[in-house]
């Protein structure tokens, strides 16, 4: 097998400028790919945390229908504190889970005592609140980023619309679960941005007032918001806290809990499956420009050495062995190729570090591109890359193994 490799390896620098065109193909090609799934990895991983630590969280818990009543905030199906407690020990039998945070929500009219407008209010724990979405705090643009009791974090288009500042006073009215009306007073203590816009309407406020202005007898609450040590985990632990969760019935036998990861909460998760297909798209693309530059290469190759390959096959050698060389060529060709195209595509995603290229995402402007090289990229990459060549030449290695020595000896 080694005298193998050297006669190919040999074949391979014969031909200089050809090997040299076609190493250049294909390391252009791995480089590009390299950089751009590196780019568009650093962009969607900034993207998702964006979304999730501002707002969303990891995984959100609910009541079983309350998601697809949604836009109705519904009191009706709030989670109980029997509930809350089987989901907190859900929880601590997980060590993925880095925080969680329970959150009550409703709607709500807002009021400067002039004029009226609706919101929509998330009432929360301010500690738990904080380090489930820990790029919270960066959004409120005016106040000290606090929710004490009786303050009110509002976003900033009501601000503008309604002309209030941090240190006045407002009114928020809203109706409980049996219809009853109740408004409270708070101060506001903050202006909050929105994360894709100047059109979001959520406000905070803490979880003590949101119980108040709703009277609950009980601190039920909306959803619980969770934060992973680590995203990858998200599948296993949404499978997880469904197999805790998941055999807990209701009286009609349903279950009573729904476990959703960020992608069923948000039509940003969209944007991340168009990147995913981008990127098999260009992976496709870098296999037909190897497939087609090896295949013309391997075939060139039997057609410039058909006399030798004749004199191969008159003295005896097998026709699988003139098959295992021009694979052994194009594997060559192939890890050649994709080592050196990893070198430059990594270099060049330092060059693009070094640049600290930057962008904006919704109002979130002045973000760095962070590129960053996975060895399970550069694997997977190199991989195709070489399998691709194998396959690229197992046809013209097959057309040099059914050469009539004869015939090809006699080949000017």
């Amino acid at each position: 097998m080694l005298k193998l490799v050297q006669i190919a390896l040999r074949n391979l620098f014969r031909y200089k400028r050809r090997t040299f065109l076609t190493m250049s193909l294909i390391t252009i090609g791995v480089a590009f790919v390299l950089v751009f799934v590196s780019v568009t990895a650093s962009f969607k991983g900034m993207m998702i945390g964006e979304i999730t630590d501002s707002m969303l969280g990891h995984v959100q818990i609910h009541r079983r229908g309350y998601v697809a009543s949604l836009d109705n905030l519904p009191l009706n199906l709030n989670l109980a504190p029997p509930a809350i407690r089987n989901v907190e020990e859900a929880l601590g039998a997980i060590p993925e889970v880095e925080a969680y945070s329970p959150r009550l929500k409703f709607g709500g009219v807002f009021s400067n005592f002039v004029e009226s407008t609706n919101i929509r209010l998330n009432a929360v724990d301010p500690a738990k609140e904080w380090a489930t979405v820990p790029l919270l705090p960066s959004r409120i643009i005016e106040g000290d980023g606090a929710i004490e009791p009786g303050e009110i974090l509002v976003p900033e288009l009501l601000a503008k619309g309604m002309k209030v500042k941090v240190g006045d006073i407002a009114v928020v009215v809203a109706t409980n679960e049996d219809g009853s009306v109740n408004g409270y007073q708070f101060t506001i203590g903050g202006v909050l941005r929105s994360v894709t816009g100047p059109g979001g309407r959520d406000g905070y406020i803490h979880i003590e007032d949101g119980r108040k202005i709703l009277r609950l007898q009980e601190p039920a609450v909306s959803e619980v918001a969770i934060r992973l040590h680590r995203i990858g985990k998200l599948d296993g632990v949404v499978a997880r806290l469904e197999g805790a969760l998941g055999p807990q019935r209701n009286a009609q036998g349903q279950p009573v809990f729904e476990v959703h990861g960020w992608t069923k909460l948000t039509p940003f998760s969209n944007i991340v499956r168009m990147i995913d297909v981008m990127t098999f798209f260009i992976q496709l693309m870098l296999i037909a420009v190897v497939l087609i530059s090896i295949m013309n290469v391997m075939l060139m190759a039997v057609y410039e050495r058909t006399r030798e390959i004749g004199t191969m096959a008159a003295i005896g050698t097998r026709p699988g062995r003139i098959v295992s060389l021009f694979l052994v060529e194009g594997l060559g060709l192939g890890v050649l190729g994709a080592a050196s195209g990893a070198a430059l595509g990594s270099l060049a995603i330092a060059v693009l570090n070094i640049l600290r290229v930057r962008f904006s995402f919704g109002r979130q402007e002045g973000l760095v591109l962070n590129s960053g090289v996975d060895p399970s990229d550069i694997l997977t990459i190199g991989l195709i890359v070489v399998a691709v060549t194998i396959l690229a030449s197992l046809r013209p290695a097959r057309r040099a193994s059914r050469l009539d020595p004869i015939k090809a000896l006699r080949q000017v």
